[in-house]
């Protein structure tokens, strides 16, 4: 049995909402804050990673 790495997404905002996109077998709505010195957040319901898009773009 493989474990799937949690998804990842690239914002162009650092204050972003995370429901588990799955609908009914989603989670709560949750807005998240995205530091600036460090370019990236994770969900505390699905670890799903957040990144803003200049914190992509430099790595």
């Amino acid at each position: 049995m493989s474990i799937q790495p949690p998804e990842t997404e690239v914002v162009d905002t650092f204050r972003v909402a995370c429901d588990g996109g799955e609908g009914a077998l989603g989670h709560p709505r949750v807005w998240l804050s995205i530091p600036r010195d460090r370019g990236w957040v994770e969900c505390p319901y699905c670890d799903k990673k957040i990144i803003h898009k200049d914190a992509a773009e430099a790595n």
